[in-house]
């Protein structure tokens, strides 16, 4: 596999933890309402809890996400520039980044996990007694 192949697959797995984070509170809205039991299921709660806090954290501290660190070093490797190249990076960065402020970004990302704190909070995560 080379550098370009690389960075496509850092890309996809950065998308996935985003379909995640975004999807996974919605999973978590939508299941407690029509009482889907595994939406409050400790590992996936704990798992989703951690994905919006290091997305707040590394926003607050104006850290660059070691994902997009990662990608942008292997296209650099593979001769790209950054942030141009394959069919799948260009279309799933028009999706994922946008051009504004970091502090937009920060204040966004605090908000989205207050509302995961906040469903937390509403539907506390269920450990599974035998």
């Amino acid at each position: 596999m080379n550098y370009s192949n690389l960075a496509d697959l850092v890309l996809l797995i950065h998308f996935v933890i985003v379909l995640f984070v975004v999807g996974g509170l919605l999973l978590i809205l939508l299941g407690n309402l029509l009482r889907w039991p595994w939406v409050n299921r400790w590992w996936f709660r704990a798992m989703h809890l951690l994905a919006i806090s290091v997305v707040v954290l590394e926003s607050w501290l104006g850290i660059e996400c070691p994902l997009t660190t990662l990608e942008n070093w292997l296209r650099l490797h593979a001769g790209q520039g950054v942030y141009q190249g394959s069919f799948i990076q260009h279309w799933v960065h028009g999706v994922m980044f946008y051009q504004a402020p970091g502090w937009v970004f920060a204040l966004a990302y605090t908000l989205f996990g207050l509302a995961v704190v906040t469903a937390w909070w509403r539907w506390p995560p269920q450990r599974i007694c035998s």
